[in-house]
């Protein structure tokens, strides 16, 4: 039998779901302690006990355990199955939440993975699922995970607090990741977007689609915001707006800015011209960024780079994020890979802020639950 794999242990709440799931990937069991123990209401979070029910319907043979207070998990990764499943996410966070981690985990399943997920589609904490079905998918595409089944559909709304949406996603499954090199991110050729409404007015779509173009239309004439006003069931249970931005460049790099309105009862009311208007701000400064992936996705793609065959891949990222800084250190403890860190100042040419070039070579990573057909 098979020496178990030595198992990692943390302390704290932070990180919780890359270590999950860099934890399934790898096969090393992980162990965190003391989360939020000095807290006055300590241990897991519903949404994170949420996440490791998600987890447990994705594996077939996980072990989790659980202490009385929820401030110590123990868990023992088991195969990824995939199949077709449904999840009710929690309403706290959005789907995008756990819409991230399928992205990682989907491409390795024994069974391509199609999942319904209800809850939240658009909040103010997590990337949407507007954000993610323009920005992750065509990332997984450059991987050469592709084809028909590639699909993330938004069949209802749902916002804050109450939710109510519902989203499909689907993945096919590979057998080997291919390396990419991926170091000229072009210049923006156009900016699409997406402003959506839901029991509101729909003429506030439209407000919001005229402020944000007064701001975009002073750099760029190829500019189309889409409007999304959902009726009836397909709104879900509490009313709200927002609006999702997407610049694509000349080699189809994809960079995003999203912003929502308050929940409902919430915070100060936000007039839909100063969220166009802020929206629009936060992607020329995504532009400005830079780097051939947006800041929300760095994660993804150097997870995939990481699996990638035993060949160098190559990527430019704008300013690494700390959610990023952390996630290279999980990749160095679970898959012992280090990356090749490289900045580049912007120097006199205009293209926006410092970018750092990543370089690693794959670990070979195989699916090997996959069945041969």
């Amino acid at each position: 039998m098979a020496s178990q794999p030595h198992s990692l242990s943390y302390v704290g709440c932070n990180f919780l779901r890359q270590r999950l799931v860099l934890s399934t990937l790898s096969g090393r069991p992980v162990k965190i302690r003391k989360i939020r123990a000095k807290d006055d209401n300590p241990g897991l979070r519903d949404f994170e006990a949420n996440f490791i029910r998600l987890i447990d319907k994705l594996t077939n043979g996980s072990r989790i355990e659980i202490n009385q207070t929820g401030t110590t998990l123990y868990y023992q990764p088991g195969l990824l199955y995939g199949g077709s499943l449904e999840h009710d996410c929690s309403p706290s966070r959005s789907i995008g939440y756990y819409l991230e981690s399928l992205l990682y985990l989907a491409p390795f399943m024994k069974h391509s993975l199609r999942i319904v997920l209800r809850g939240v589609t658009n909040d103010q904490v997590d990337p949407s699922v507007d954000c993610l079905k323009a920005i992750a998918l065509p990332l997984l595409k450059r991987f050469g995970i592709d084809g028909k089944e590639l699909e993330l559909k938004i069949v209802k709304r749902g916002m804050p607090p109450k939710g109510g949406g519902e989203v499909v996603f689907s993945c096919p499954i590979k057998k080997a990741l291919k390396p990419v090199q991926y170091i000229d991110p072009g210049k923006i050729k156009r900016i699409r977007g997406m402003a959506y409404s839901v029991r509101v007015s729909p003429q506030i779509a439209n407000r919001i689609v005229d402020s944000a173009r007064s701001i975009l239309n002073k750099f760029l004439p190829d500019i189309y915001i889409y409007t999304d006003h959902m009726k009836g069931t397909s709104s879900g249970k509490s009313p709200g707006f927002g609006l999702t931005l997407v610049a694509e460049t000349t080699n189809s790099t994809f960079l995003s800015a999203e912003l929502a309105s308050n929940p409902q009862g919430q915070g100060v009311t936000v007039l839909p011209e100063d969220l166009g208007t802020n929206c629009a701000k936060l992607l020329l400064e995504e532009i400005h960024r830079g780097g051939c992936v947006d800041s929300t996705s760095q994660s993804l793609v150097l997870l995939l780079m990481t699996l990638g065959q035993q060949d160098v891949s190559k990527v430019l990222l704008g300013p690494l994020s700390p959610y990023t800084i952390e996630f290279l250190r999980h990749l160095r403890s679970y898959f012992q890979v280090m990356f090749k860190i490289e900045t580049k100042s912007s120097g006199e040419e205009r293209k926006g802020g410092d970018k750092v070039l990543m370089t690693c070579v794959g670990i070979g990573f195989s699916n090997l639950s996959k069945t041969v057909k």
